[in-house]
């Protein structure tokens, strides 16, 4: 089959241009052209359309090839330009291809157009193929900083909601129920309760949550959900599910998934004000190397496919650049956030996955989601309960964080709750408490990220000589993953209440 082809001539020769179409439709090409023999005709065609070609005649009356390609430069168009000529002197071709063009042909050996433009049609493709990667590289660097900026003012944040909400919780606690005051405390608990939510939302986007990764089924997934999208969406959406049939097992956070899903569903729903369809498909994949090459983020072999589409408004190219950036996009105040599809980024990026998007203005938008296939059999799906019993005990916990208010906060709802507090600022000091009184020690309750030492290294070190020792660590952002079951530890997310904090330390006493 010939290959399409859209040529944009610059000749004012109708016989020229019908020999130079006969020779690309001998080369093996179905050329679609223009003719046009002007400044204004030219600027106009490249203005209506994209052209995979320009081939210019050297001089024409009233233009020249030259021009014609110093305005095909300064409408940013990259596209191969070819320079036919009866005439042209060897130092003209050499300044013309300095100035941009990729060869020169002469009228009278016509036989080498067909080479020449399957050689730059290539090129050209390679330079286009580089300018996607180089943006979806900057793009990646833009999102990581951006990221990182997000994981911060989450962690600070997580630190004060934490004195926030436990102090208000003591202070609500003293307050007859009749008592006015009792109504602002939980005004307090519930702004802190929101505020903890969106610092929640920026973790995902910053991937700095701590994951709980299992086998997963997406089509058991999809169909858990079911019923709740459909209650969810508009009465004037179509819901339809295309699920494959044996579907492969894929390695990711549940809880991440179900809020990715969701979070594209009110996305694509927001999209379709007057009704439309929305589908949610799945399929296994096989990537391939070619594809692969396109994208900085992928890997070649076999995945599995999780897509959102819509029938809604579709959005131009500047939308879809800053589609996944935190607060940007269209909805009021009243909708959201700002932060869905910025959550929807991140937790595909901790997951190990990649996503892409497409949409086009009055199209409507599919997002795909391709997570490497996992090895390993299906799981038996149900959910485990936290711990169940007294809060109280008598036991002696080593005690380190180094934002002193939160310190103040944990240490008071420890010994509220019976226990004997050692205190430490930083992994350093804790440690050096470790090797006096390790024996007496039945628990190490420390932060994530601290300076001089974190939690995570001082376990490292001391567990060699008490690989028994029970450990809760609390954390509202961390830079790293950690494999908190592998280290024997449980976790307790920051801000947290005091009865949630006290039921995780009793978890952790209990062997987690």
């Amino acid at each position: 089959m010939a290959t399409p082809i859209r040529v944009l001539l610059v000749e004012d020769s109708a016989d020229d241009a019908e020999l130079l179409l006969r020779e690309l439709r001998r080369a093996g090409y179905e050329p679609t052209s223009e003719r046009v023999e002007s400044a204004t005709t030219l600027q106009a065609a490249l203005g209506r359309a994209p052209w995979d070609l320009v081939i210019a005649d050297h001089g024409l009356p009233a233009f020249s090839a030259p021009e014609a390609l110093a305005l095909v430069q300064e409408a940013g168009v990259d596209v191969p330009f070819i320079i036919v000529s009866g005439a042209i002197g060897e130092e003209t071709a050499v300044q013309a291809m300095r100035a941009g063009a990729r060869d020169y042909i002469m009228k009278n050996n016509l036989a080498r157009l067909g080479p020449v433009v399957a050689r730059e049609l290539r090129e050209a493709e390679v330079r286009r193929e580089g300018k996607r990667l180089e943006e979806q590289y900057r793009q990646a660097q833009r999102m990581e900083a951006i990221g990182r900026l997000a994981g911060g003012v989450a962690h600070e944040f997580n630190n004060l909601l934490t004195v926030i909400r436990s102090r208000t919780e003591f202070l609500r606690t003293h307050l007859p129920a009749d008592d006015p005051g009792r109504r602002e405390a939980d005004m307090v608990l519930e702004a802190a309760m929101r505020a903890a939510t969106l610092t929640r939302q920026l973790l995902v986007f910053s991937r700095g949550q701590v994951l709980d990764p299992a086998m997963l089924d997406l089509n058991v997934v999809v169909g858990a959900m079911e019923s709740m999208l459909r209650r969810s969406v508009d009465e004037r959406i179509t819901l339809r599910l295309v699920l494959a049939p044996a579907l492969a097992p894929v390695k990711a956070d549940q809880a991440q998934l179900t809020q990715i899903i969701m979070n594209l569903v009110v996305n694509a729903q927001h999209a379709m004000p007057d009704g439309g369809q929305l589908t949610i498909e799945t399929a296994n994949i096989e990537l391939d190397e070619a594809y692969c090459r396109t994208r900085v983020d992928s890997r070649p072999g076999p995945h599995v496919m999780i897509a959102v589409s819509d029938t809604g408004a579709g959005m131009d190219p500047e939308t879809q650049a800053h589609l996944f950036e935190p607060f940007f996009g269209s909805q009021t105040p009243t909708e959201g956030t700002g932060l869905g599809l910025a959550v929807v980024y991140g937790a595909v990026k901790q997951n190990g996955a990649f996503l892409e998007v497409f949409s086009r203005t009055g199209r409507g938008t599919s997002v795909e989601i391709f997570f490497p296939r996992a090895a390993g059999p299906m799981p038996a799906y149900g959910h485990t309960r936290g711990f169940e019993g007294p809060l109280q005990g008598t036991e002696t916990v080593l005690l380190v964080e180094d934002q002193e208010s939160v310190r103040l906060v944990a240490r008071d709802i420890l010994t509220r709750h019976g226990y004997t507090v050692l205190e430490a600022q930083h992994g350093g000091e804790g440690l050096a408490i470790l090797e006096r009184r390790a024996e007496e020690i039945a628990l190490i309750v420390t932060d994530v990220v601290m300076p001089h030492m974190g939690g995570p290294e001082m376990i490292r070190r001391m567990a060699p000589r008490n690989p028994r020792m029970k450990v809760l660590y609390m954390s509202g952002y961390t830079d790293e993953t950690i494999d908190y079951g592998g280290l024997g530890a449980v976790f307790v997310e920051k801000p947290f209440s005091p009865e949630t904090f006290a039921r995780k330390v009793r978890e952790a006493l209990s062997g987690g």
